[in-house]
């Protein structure tokens, strides 16, 4: 009965952990094969250990210029989704309008389209408008699918924000401005840095719809893909691992800054009076 009862209270945290061993097992597989010499470049087998892969991260010089070339693309897609998806999702959350309902649905429609219809459709409005494909047109592709996830993800923080608080500060004479600034932002600010984490990620990670539009671009997704054909090269591992760090690291810090924020704003107790002498 002592065996039932504490399986009975720790069952739920042993499927979460088995999920998460299952979801983190190919990146553990990564990070190993990162510091492995391999017996051939068609060979996966963890051969011999050694750090040469982190000393020398670039295998040549066509990888490296097609991860900076991601990172280039990730970054000038996140920035404008991010700023294009706030503005929407500030308009859905905060004002009525004819036609909100439809919008709120058609958000949806480039998030539940597959990639293959997505990048054939931008293939076609790019050849029958005469633009030449490359980096611009991979730019624009990601921007269009990366806004959907911008909205949804600020629009769900801002409806769960209490505006009561903005209430209270424009009845203490703040300006809509200074409402902005001091109290509005800075709740949505974890939102925003969340849906733009999100819309990089996709940037960097995405095949099928860079591959319809990028002509002669290489992206790093690409490059992985024109090399499974001869060997993938050892350091490909190191720069999945190097992003999988990186990324860890930026959820962690934000979760401990929107922690040391939230312990910031509670009140705290008064002083205990004391008593006249």
């Amino acid at each position: 009965m002592r065996i039932w009862r504490w399986f009975a209270r720790h069952w739920v945290m042993g499927v979460a952990l088995l999920v998460l061993g299952y979801l983190f097992l190919p990146i553990a597989v990564v990070a190993a094969l990162s510091f492995n010499r391999p017996s051939s470049r068609l060979s996966y087998d963890f051969n011999e250990f050694t750090l040469d892969n982190w000393r020398n991260p670039c295998a040549t010089s066509d990888m490296c210029d097609a991860v900076l070339r991601s990172v280039q693309i990730g970054f000038l897609a996140t920035v404008a989704a991010t700023v294009l998806g706030t503005l929407m999702a500030f308009a859905l959350v905060r004002h009525r309008f004819r036609g909100r309902s439809g919008l709120n649905v058609l958000i949806f429609l480039p998030m539940a389209t597959p990639e293959l219809v997505m990048g054939t459709s931008l293939l076609a409005l790019f050849v029958s408008g005469g633009v030449p494909l490359g980096f611009w047109t991979i730019v624009v592709a990601h921007v269009m699918f990366c806004v959907s996830f911008v909205v949804v993800t600020v629009k769900a923080r801002l409806s769960g924000m209490d505006r009561r608080l903005e209430e209270a500060a424009l009845d203490l004479y703040a300006s809509e401005w200074q409402t902005f600034r001091r109290i509005t932002l800075p709740l949505v600010l974890p939102g925003i840095v969340a849906a733009a984490l999100l819309a990089f990620s996709l940037s960097f990670d995405d095949f099928i719809i860079t591959n319809f539009n990028s002509g002669t671009t290489v992206t790093f997704p690409m490059y992985v893909w024109g090399a499974a054909q001869r060997g993938i090269p050892a350091q490909v591992n190191v720069i999945g691992t190097a992003m999988f760090g990186i990324a860890l690291l930026l959820v962690l810090a934000s979760s401990i800054g929107g922690r040391r924020a939230r312990q910031a704003a509670i009140p705290t107790a008064a002083p205990k009076s004391t008593s006249w002498p």
